[in-house]
């Protein structure tokens, strides 16, 4: 059996799932080289992606414990702070690897990189009066990016654009009192600032209805029980919508919630929140010179949906809200400067498997991978992902050890596939030319030299340091009742002896 060397470039759930599937199906041999070795390089110092710098801390996923399962195999090795393409880095104290080091160093790669930037609105660039979501996403888990925290202190009025369950998590935040958010994995600098904030009301824009809606009955209903705030009730016309089709349950559940109202009676609390169906905003005007305000003006188009193809087209009519502070919540996408981007998509492009094809050339890289948001987009709950990347390591197995009986587990329908209306890479490119990147006889534990490099300085990370400051952010949070006290690079850094923060 030739050895696999695998390089997993990201450290998120796909990247793991993926980790996990492979070792589990891999025995380990007794004695000599294992077949198997897997190294995995994220630009983050800390591992676990979006479970730990993408989920709002009041809300976790319990899913950690697998990774810790498959970070105990000998096979796997994680190394944080390690940025892998030949960009400028966007953390910066990051370690800068080529990808021409990796493809010299390993024998298969998988990209589990997901979609790392916001999707814009056309008609909201940023501003001191619009930011993304992302931003404040990144500010309340302390992401290592550390983008500057909002002026909640000068903030009355937020508008999100978007109802899907990033922007229920951000009113959620916005909402909450501190006081309850403070036993949760909410860093102390967030909670100051919370603690200071002046926002009395969030609007939530959709460009179609409830039936439409992005978010899940789950994140719902956590809004409308919310205990200091309370929601606008929402015009009974837009409650009566006909649907196109059959209702799903969950369309049944949301109509029910939102028909039944919060829990506070509208009028009763100093903070409220509103759904705003049917509205599509166009523009945003900065305060009138001199108007001592500090409210942007935000136009919005009114909207219905066609009867020929369910989407959000202008009636005509228009309005405009006084805001402090729109945040855009659109989704996210791939970054244009990463490996094998194809604009087409606004991400990598693949076959069936999770195969990457060069945009270029358009044949399949051999054992060149794309998992999770990589390969499929921003689409998908953790369950999917999970799915997706069983698919892309039985992709993996079926290449390295072709024959009748490889196939491990099944590949649900749409797994590692493109969004609707997509151009898709189809089957042939498998059978068609392929480019050869990587090495096929590397040394079988040699690392890149710039990683070895890092480690000598301290800069790369490794999955026991991580443990290290997981224990010591638990045991600091023990101290004053909460689940865990969080760490930024500088302060885990000096934790580690690394340094002063």
């Amino acid at each position: 059996m030739a050895p696999m060397k695998l390089a997993i470039i990201g450290g998120g759930p796909s990247a793991f799932y993926v980790a996990s599937r492979l070792l589990s199906l891999v025995p380990q041999t007794s004695t000599g080289t294992p077949p198997l070795r897997i190294h995995m390089f994220d630009r983050l110092w800390a591992p676990h992606g979006l479970v730990r710098y993408g989920v709002a801390p009041d809300h976790p996923e319990n899913c950690t414990h697998k990774f810790d399962a498959a970070a105990e195999d000998p096979r796997l090795r994680f190394f944080g702070n390690v940025d892998v393409g030949s960009g400028a880095a966007p953390i910066p104290h990051t370690l800068q690897l080529p990808l021409s080091s990796v493809f010299a160093n390993y024998t298969h790669v998988v990209f589990a990189t997901g979609c790392t930037l916001p999707t814009m609105h056309p008609s909201l660039p940023p501003s001191p009066y619009c930011v993304p979501a992302l931003s404040l996403v990144h500010w309340y888990t302390q992401h290592p990016s550390a983008p500057p925290p909002p002026p909640l202190e000068r903030i009355t009025h937020v508008s999100l654009i978007g109802n899907g369950n990033v922007s229920l998590d951000v009113a959620r935040m916005l909402l909450t009192p501190p006081h309850v958010l403070e036993k949760y994995d909410v860093p102390r600098p967030v909670l100051d600032v919370l603690s200071r904030s002046q926002v009395k009301h969030v609007s939530i824009f959709a460009r179609r209805g409830p039936l439409e809606a992005a978010f899940t009955t789950k994140e719902l209903r956590v809004l409308v029980n919310l205990p200091d705030a309370a929601m606008v009730p929402i015009p009974q016309p837009i409650l009566d919508e006909t649907p196109l089709g059959e209702p799903t349950r969950q369309q049944g559940r949301i109509l029910q919630l939102l028909r039944k109202g919060s829990t506070n009676p509208f009028g009763t609390t100093a903070k409220t929140w509103s759904l705003e169906f049917f509205r599509s905003p166009t523009g945003l005007a900065a305060p009138a010179p001199g108007s001592g305000s500090g409210l942007a003006r935000l136009a919005l188009a009114h909207t219905a949906l066609s009867a020929d193809h369910g989407r959000a087209v202008p009636t005509g009519a228009t309005s405009a809200v006084a805001t402090s502070l729109v945040v855009t919540s659109l989704g996210f996408r791939a970054d244009p400067q990463g490996p094998f981007y194809d604009p087409a998509l606004s991400r990598m492009r693949t076959a069936p498997g999770g195969r990457v094809v060069d945009p270029g050339a358009g044949a399949a890289l051999r054992n060149v991978y794309a998992s999770g948001w990589a390969a499929t987009g921003a689409r998908g709950v953790l369950a999917a992902t999970m799915m997706d990347a069983y698919a892309v390591a039985d992709a993996v197995l079926s290449d390295w050890l072709p024959g009748p009986d490889v196939r491990t587990t099944p590949v649900p329908a749409g797994a590692v596939t493109a969004h609707p209306g997509e151009p898709v890479a189809s089957a042939d490119a498998l059978s068609a030319p392929v480019k050869v990147v990587l090495n096929p006889t590397p040394h079988p534990e040699e690392l890149p030299v710039e990683v070895v490099e890092g480690l000598t300085r301290g800069v790369v990370t490794e999955y026991g340091d991580w443990k290290r400051v997981d224990g010591e952010e638990v045991r600091r949070g023990a101290e004053t009742g909460k689940e865990r006290e969080r760490m930024r690079w500088e302060e885990a850094k000096a934790f580690l002896g690394r340094g002063s923060p």
